[in-house]
């Protein structure tokens, strides 16, 4: 008989967890062997979270404000992210509609776990953030994958015809991350406009993750689907700290829905984690209510790379390129060099690592299959190894291409 410890729940077993980590250790494992590596890897801005944000938490902390508080977060910061998203998009948030969460991911979470069914069914572009699937997975709902557009030299876009195509009495949300991780995609504001109506005609919801919205490159628009004035009809909205204000370590987040749910929302969040921590809160109201500064001259130096990732890796060979719109990822087709190599995606990235020490993501880290023959690239490193790390790209393709 075996140990009822090995005995994993069926749910828990179908879920498989973020590739990014995977690698990051595979990175760590060359570094500790004395090798440099140069990592487009993670999705984590490399700017210190601004001092004046530092300084409001360890204000709080020696203020003694070290304890739990409201579930749903403390009034000032729940306060502070409606006038935010009201002063920016025109919406008409509440306070009260707010939930600070432990990040975005438990936005996710808390948000699909509240409305998802078994056997309903959540429409994912892709390639995708996995985290959307795997929520789903858990609460027996099936992702059912899109595969976005693809145009060399102009990057991705919504296929709506075929997301509509995709549609069934089973539809029960359709996710919409935008600006767009792995991509760099940001959809226009008529690509919002026929996926959000093909919503209300539907009568489907919106999971919209809008995590990256103050990172936009090249004059690119961008519309908010909580700028809609029904939006509480539809919208489960998601959007968080880590990436504006390079707080990814602080784990703050936040989810806004009808006010209505909010209760059940909160008997949610509290049974998962009680409330997001004290300190940080205070931080965030900082973020939103301080100099933004430093986040200007953060998104400043995001858009060079961006150019400058461009500019070198649109004279690789078999890499097909284009400049991103958004967030901080290119996701370049490399299907021709994989083909002159005879390997597949992760087979593809390890050579990348082991020969010329970059670290890049398999495009099938980002499910489903929309991601075969591509790679992501974060360029949330600094601007001299972005340069170094792409020539050294365009180098290996070119070795490999003859």
């Amino acid at each position: 008989m075996s140990a009822p410890t090995l005995d994993v729940g069926e749910r828990v077993k179908r879920i498989v967890g973020e590739t990014a980590f995977t690698f990051l250790a595979l990175a760590r494992e060359y570094e500790a062997r004395g090798r440099r590596v140069i990592s487009f890897g993670i999705g984590q801005p490399d700017f210190v979270t601004p001092a004046h944000i530092r300084e409001a938490a360890k204000r709080a902390l020696d203020e003694g404000f070290t304890g739990y508080t409201e579930t749903a977060g403390i009034p000032e910061l729940r306060e502070a992210i409606a006038e935010y998203l009201n002063s920016r998009y025109g919406s008409d948030v509440r306070p009260d509609e707010v939930v600070v969460t432990t990040g975005a991911k438990t936005a996710i979470f808390i948000g699909l776990a509240a409305y998802l069914r078994p056997g309903d069914e959540v429409i994912i572009p892709e390639p995708s953030y996995y985290a959307y699937a795997q929520v789903a997975k858990l609460f027996d709902a099936k992702p059912v994958f899109v595969p976005m557009r693809f145009e060399p030299g102009k990057g991705f876009s919504l296929d709506l015809e075929a997301i509509e195509d995709a549609v069934t009495p089973r539809t029960r949300v359709i996710v919409l991350n935008n600006p767009h991780n792995p991509t760099g995609a940001v959809f226009s504001p008529e690509e919002v406009d026929a996926l959000y109506e093909l919503a209300r005609r539907k009568g489907i919801m919106i999971a919209a993750d809008e995590i990256y919205d103050n990172f936009l490159f090249d004059g690119a628009r961008f519309k908010s689907v909580i700028s809609y004035p029904d939006w509480r009809d539809h919208v489960i909205y998601v959007n968080g700290f880590s990436k504006t204000f390079s707080m990814t370590g602080w784990r703050l987040g936040y989810l806004v829905v009808r006010r209505e749910v909010i209760p059940k929302m909160l008997d949610l969040a509290v049974t998962v984690y009680s409330c997001a921590t004290s300190f940080a809160q205070k931080a965030g109201v900082t973020a939103l209510r301080g100099d933004w500064g430093p986040v200007r001259e953060m998104i400043k130096a995001f858009e060079e790379r961006a150019r400058i990732l461009y500019d070198i890796l649109s004279k690789a060979p078999g890499i097909e390129a284009y400049m991103p719109q958004g967030a901080f990822y290119m996701f370049p087709r490399v299907k021709k060099l994989m083909d002159a190599m005879g390997v597949d995606d992760d087979a593809f990235v390890h050579r990348l690592l082991d020969e010329k020490g970059v670290l890049v993501l398999p495009g099938t880290a980002f499910p489903d299959k929309a991601g075969k023959g591509f790679i992501r690239i974060s360029f949330a490193t600094a601007t001299e190894l972005v340069r170094e790390g792409a020539q050294l790209i365009v180098e290996f393709a070119r070795e490999k291409m003859g």
